[in-house]
């Protein structure tokens, strides 16, 4: 059965390169032998989840269009996110070492409802307050919340229902409150013609700028701005290390909350304004790229990204019941598996089978466009 029609390969060549560099974050070294991070570590730590995210804005406003009709297609959203979520806390229960994103994931979809039927300029500024101004709240209240219990939720948190929405909100792995920004950018740029060569080259041009100017105010307001000499007053230095890595080392989720200035840092996966604004420019880049290749080349890549929830619940499962000693061989046999699995499922099957579960239940309460 051929893919739908209405599927933009450009997306799925997109959504392949987040599986893969997820993958890669979780299986391969984040540092060399010296201690000093690998290119796994600069390259996909933090982006890779953040392009995910985006990506997942961007399919939602594929799936239900400019103007939904809010009833319906808010109901498909919300059972659309209780099963994904579902099945991220069943993989909470596997002793996989990740910190499993779907649970989170769910929740970004439902605290963007109220913009499913926003335009791109009303998205494109929402995301931008988002990114800018929750960090700070965050920081202001996280001290009077429960500290976070676990990397992946399982469905024995549901007893606790405080707890657990405290960590898929402001305190966890990925925040939900923080990290709507990348759903929203995400519905702003699905709301754009993807087909066109100029809209990809734009996505291009304004998330090189997006990510390059993050990136050079975080440098100004550790650096010129005195923000490392603030810092240097409440941060733990472990001996060996200095305090520009302490700063810029992957922080899971969140700062701590000692220092403003730790805001200023868009150290990886550490949900600052900075690093939503950097991560969104270089996820807003991998589309627009992804955009442009000739999909021929990549259509393994392609056949992966229709199928995340099917390749990313595989990946933990293979995860949580193998292990090696060679993870460059483990990892690559992974990504081998996978694109010739997607691609063949795809050309005989058509949609993964998770997606094609979760596209039946939605089915009866949403428009026939997909």
């Amino acid at each position: 059965m051929p893919s739908p029609p209405t599927r933009i390969a450009g997306v799925d060549v997109a959504r392949g390169v987040a599986l893969l560099g997820m993958g890669a974050v979780h299986v391969l070294p984040l540092e060399d032998a010296g201690g000093d991070p690998t290119w796994v570590e600069h390259v996909a730590s933090g982006r890779s989840a953040a392009l995910f995210a985006v990506l997942a804005g961007v399919g939602l406003a594929l799936a239900y269009g400019p103007r939904p009709s809010l009833p319906r297609a808010g109901a498909a959203v919300v059972v659309r996110a209780a099963l994904i979520g579902g099945v991220g806390l069943l993989l909470g229960l596997l002793d996989s070492g990740l910190a499993v994103i779907l649970a989170y994931y769910a929740l970004f979809f439902v605290l963007v409802l109220p913009w499913l039927r926003a335009g791109p300029r009303a998205l494109a500024a929402s995301a931008l307050a988002v990114a800018v101004v929750v960090p700070f709240i965050s920081r202001a209240v996280r001290d009077d919340l429960p500290d976070r219990d676990t990397a992946s939720p399982d469905p024995g948190d549901l007893l606790e229902p405080v707890q657990l929405l405290s960590e898929l909100l402001l305190t966890g792995y990925y925040p939900a409150a923080v990290w709507a920004a990348y759903l929203l950018a995400g519905l702003a740029v699905g709301r754009l013609a993807l087909g066109s060569r100029r809209t990809a080259l734009g996505l291009v041009v304004v998330g090189a700028a997006l990510a390059a100017g993050a990136m050079a105010a975080s440098a100004l307001l550790l650096g010129p701005l005195g923000g490392l000499d603030r810092l240097r007053d409440v941060a733990r230095v472990p001996e060996g290390e200095t305090l520009e890595e302490v700063v810029q080392a992957s922080r899971f989720g969140n700062v701590p909350t000692d220092s403003a200035w730790w805001l200023a840092t868009d150290a990886a996966h550490s949900s600052t304004p900075l690093d939503m604004l950097a991560t969104t420019g270089s996820s807003l880049m991998v589309l627009g790229l992804a955009l442009l290749v000739s999909t021929r080349l990549v259509a393994p890549l392609a056949a992966a990204g229709s199928m995340p929830l099917t390749l990313y619940t595989a990946h933990v499962l293979v995860v949580a019941t193998t292990d090696t000693d060679d993870p460059t061989r483990y990892y690559l046999t992974q990504v081998v598996v996978a694109l010739v699995a997607a691609t063949l499922w795809r050309r005989y099957l058509g949609r993964g089978p998770l997606e094609a579960a979760v596209a039946a239940a939605v089915r009866p309460l949403r428009r026939t466009r997909t």
